[in-house]
C-alpha cells in the first residue's frame, strides 16, 4: 500500500512512464533493444539477474536442442489446429504448447526436478569423483527400479543408439565451467544403469536440458517453461512450413479415409478383492 492509501504492485520487470520504457532497471529503447539477444533476456527475465557469457551460451544452446524435433504431436496439433482454423495463429500456437508434457517437453522439467530431489537428499558432501557418483546414481537408479518408476531422461523412441543433443550440451557446459552436480548426476546414471536394467537406453536430450537449466540455478518450477519457451519458436517454423508447403490437409484426411466402423466397446470398470473400482 503507497502513502497516499492506494494499492501499489512492485514490479522489477516492465514499467511505462510518458517518456520511456523500464525493463529489469534498464531502459528498454536504449539499453536493451539492440544490445541484449533474447536467450539472455529470458534468462535475465526468469532470474532478475543478467547471465554470464557461459550462462547465456549454455542457456540458448537448451533452446537450440528443444526448439523442434520434427513431426511430434504438438507439431502434428499445431498445424491440424490452423487447418481448421486459419483464422487463429494463436489457437495453433496453443494447441501445440498446450501438448507440452510428460512424454514430450515435459521430460525437462522432470529430470531437473529428480536430479535435484536425488541431491537435496544426500547426507554429507556430494561426490568429488566419477566413482562417487557412480555410486550416487546406481543407488538412485535401484531405488527407481525397486518402486518400478522410470527413471526420468532415460530412453528415446528414436534415437535408441544415442540421442547426439546429450554429448554436445554436456561438451557446452563443461567448457563453460558450468557442468554442475545435476550434470554429473545424470552423466552417471547413464554410465551405470544397464548393471540394474540389464539394458542400456540414451541418456535423452530432454532430460540433459533439465538438468543443464538446473545446473544454471533456474528455478525448477519454470523448467517446463523454457521448453516451451523453446519450442514456441519451432511452432512457429512449422506454422510457416505449413503455410509453404501444407501436410496438414492430407494428415487429416489420411485418418478420415482410413477410418474403420466397429461394435462398442463399453467400459467396464475393474473391481479388486475388496471392492475397490479402478478407472
Amino acid at each position: 500500500m503507497s502513502d497516499d492509501g492506494r494499492p501499489r504492485y512492485d514490479t522489477a520487470l516492465g514499467a511505462s512512464s510518458l517518456e520511456s520504457i523500464t525493463l529489469l532497471g534498464s531502459d528498454l529503447a536504449r539499453d536493451v533493444m539492440g544490445e541484449v539477444g533474447f536467450g539472455e533476456l529470458a534468462f535475465w527475465l526468469a532470474t532478475q539477474r543478467r547471465p554470464s557469457r557461459g550462462e547465456t551460451r549454455v542457456f540458448e544452446a537448451v533452446l537450440a536442442a528443444l526448439a523442434d524435433h520434427g513431426f511430434t504431436p504438438t507439431a502434428i496439433v499445431t498445424r491440424l489446429t490452423y487447418l481448421s482454423a486459419p483464422d487463429s495463429v494463436q489457437g495453433a500456437l496453443a494447441a501445440g504448447l498446450l501438448g507440452g508434457g510428460s512424454r514430450f517437453l515435459g521430460v525437462t522439467e522432470d529430470c531437473g526436478r529428480f536430479l535435484h530431489d536425488v541431491l537435496t537428499g544426500v547426507d554429507g558432501d556430494l561426490p568429488s569423483d566419477d566413482a562417487g557418483w557412480d555410486a550416487l546414481a546406481l543407488e538412485t537408479v535401484q531405488a527407481q527400479r525397486a518402486a518400478r518408476r522410470f527413471v526420468p531422461g532415460l530412453g528415446h523412441h528414436v534415437h535408441k543408439q544415442g540421442d547426439p543433443r546429450t554429448p554436445r550440451l554436456f561438451e557446452i557446459a563443461a567448457e563453460e565451467g558450468l557442468y554442475g552436480p545435476h550434470l554429473s548426476l545424470f552423466a552417471a546414471i547413464g554410465r551405470v544403469h544397464p548393471q540394474v536394467l540389464g539394458k542400456t537406453l540414451p541418456l535423452n536430450g530432454a532430460g540433459v536440458c533439465g538438468a543443464a537449466l538446473a545446473d544454471l540455478g533456474l528455478p525448477l518450477e519454470l523448467l517446463r517453461g523454457f521448453a516451451l519457451l523453446a519450442r514456441t519458436a519451432g511452432l512457429i517454423g512449422q506454422l510457416a512450413e505449413e503455410l509453404r508447403h501444407p501436410v496438414g490437409n492430407e494428415i487429416f484426411l489420411s485418418v478420415d479415409l482410413n477410418n474403420r466402423s466397429v461394435a462398442p466397446d463399453p467400459y467396464t470398470p475393474d473391481i479388486d478383492a475388496n471392492g475397490g473400482r479402478h478407472g
